[in-house]
Order: C-alpha cells, then structure tokens, then sequence
C-alpha cells in the first residue's frame, strides 16, 4: 500500500487568493447598492456579479517602485472630455512572462486632500484584452502608497471604469499612451458589451 501523500496550499497564496475574491466580492456589492452602482434601468436590475478571469496568481507582481521627485501638478483627460488634476507618483517596474514592463502610478491632487485617501494611488492602464474580453478604454487598479522600493500590482484585482457601463453619468480619466502594455492580461473583470456607452 502506498503511503498518502498530504499537500496544503502554501499560507501566502491562500491568503493572496482570499484578498483576490474579497476583491470581488466587494466590487459585486458595489454593483448591487443603488447608491453606489453606475448601473441604471434594465442594467442595475438585471446584474448579478460581475464576471471575472479565472484567479491566476501570475497576474500579481511584486514590482520595482521608484518614486518621482518634485512632480507637477497635470490635468489628465477624461472620456466627457474635461480633465481632472493629477500628479505623478512614481513608476512600477515588473516582469511578466519573461519580459519587463514599466507602468507610471497617479495621485489625484482631490482624494489626496482627504484624510481617508491620502495614501490612495491611482493605476490606469490598456494591454491587448481591450475592446476583446475587457472594456476598449482600459482598466484601472488602486494601490496605496508603499513603504519600501516595492509595490504589489494584482491586476487580478483590476476593473473597469463606470463609464463602461454608463457613459452619460461618468467623467472617467482616459489612461495615457505610456501606460498601454504591449501584452494580453487575462486577469480582473471581464467585460459584457450589453451596456449603453
């Protein structure tokens, strides 16, 4: 008789994993509370939980952070066509699937003002899923600021701007040129094109 063989899953995964579906699970909600959703009529009432990319933990990197010095205060534009008030934070640099990446975080100079977003960062980006699985404009992740010269970047953890939904009731940041990653990331929320945009 052969001896069985017991396997755990490793303490850190099974709690990056619990962090990935406690992700979806609020974003669901999010969706479900007609005080927060951007879902209208037969949208709001028809929506059930977002669908997702199956969870892949390849998708979350423990990227190289380097800080921007001194940045500039600089309007970014957004989808209705106005602008909202942005600095640069910093750039993530990561490698996915054997080539390196750079990304370039935000801070909105609004939220930084406010006590409880004062360490919120803002990660707009577009990889070769747009106008595929995911929503054409791009994606967004948020992080906090981080303490060392590392930043982890779960982009099972990305979604999709409101405007995705409800073009006529968002103003959303357009993501900039240098943030468009030359890959397909199938990871975060997948896109149903059933909304009015």
């Amino acid at each position: 008789m052969k001896p069985i063989i017991c396997t755990f899953p490793e303490p850190i995964k099974s709690k990056e994993i619990q962090e990935i579906k406690m992700f979806q699970n609020n974003l669901n909600k999010e969706y479900l509370d007609k005080a927060e959703t951007p879902l209208r009529g037969d949208n709001f009432a028809n929506f059930k939980q977002h669908p997702f990319f199956p969870i892949d933990l390849k998708y979350r990197v423990n990227a190289k952070f380097i800080k921007t010095e001194n940045p500039k205060p600089f309007d970014l534009p957004t989808s209705s066509g106005k602008s909202k008030s942005y600095q640069e934070f910093g750039k993530a640099i990561f490698n996915l699937e054997g080539k390196s990446y750079t990304l370039t975080i935000y801070q909105s100079l609004d939220l930084m003002k406010m006590e409880k977003y004062k360490d919120y960062l803002f990660l707009p980006f577009r990889y070769e899923t747009n106008n595929k699985e995911t929503y054409g404009g791009g994606k967004y992740m948020d992080l906090k600021i981080p303490e060392g010269d590392t930043i982890i970047l779960d982009f099972n953890q990305s979604y999709q701007p409101f405007c995705a939904y409800n073009a006529y009731d968002y103003n959303c940041p357009i993501v900039p040129e240098q943030n468009k990653l030359p890959v397909e990331i199938k990871a975060g929320v997948m896109y149903e094109d059933i909304y009015h945009h």
